[in-house]
């Protein structure tokens, strides 16, 4: 499978699942390097696109195990946030309330982190 040669490049990293919605736990889906990498790690994971949040996925917990056994690194969410930060592509608040008012409105609807 092409992802694991590609997984070998970039570290994608996800965090406990602490947060409850929905009656799921969610967790963090990043990327250390970029979002195009991102991207393609959570198409082959299966993660919708609407679960998206600018700079990270939210993924429920059943994710989190298929996300590690295909090469996601577990880290805490502290280090989660810090490694996001240094590769630049962590939000400020004004860049997620921008990104939260410019989704399609199909989005927002079904967006789970903007219906709580």
């Amino acid at each position: 499978m092409w992802l694991w040669v590609w997984l070998s490049l970039t570290v994608i990293l996800v965090d406990p699942s602490h947060w409850w919605f929905r009656d799921k736990r969610w967790c963090h889906l990043v990327s250390d390097a970029n979002l195009e990498e991102l991207h393609l790690f959570a198409e082959e994971l299966g993660v919708p696109r609407k679960g998206f949040q600018g700079d990270h996925y939210d993924i429920p917990d059943e994710y989190r195990t298929r996300a590690i056994a295909m090469g996601a690194t577990a880290v805490p969410s502290r280090e989660l946030l810090q490694r996001l930060k240094a590769a630049g592509l962590r939000f400020t608040p004004s860049q997620r309330r921008a990104w939260g008012s410019t989704l399609r409105p199909d989005l927002k609807s079904e967006n789970h982190a903007r219906t709580n």
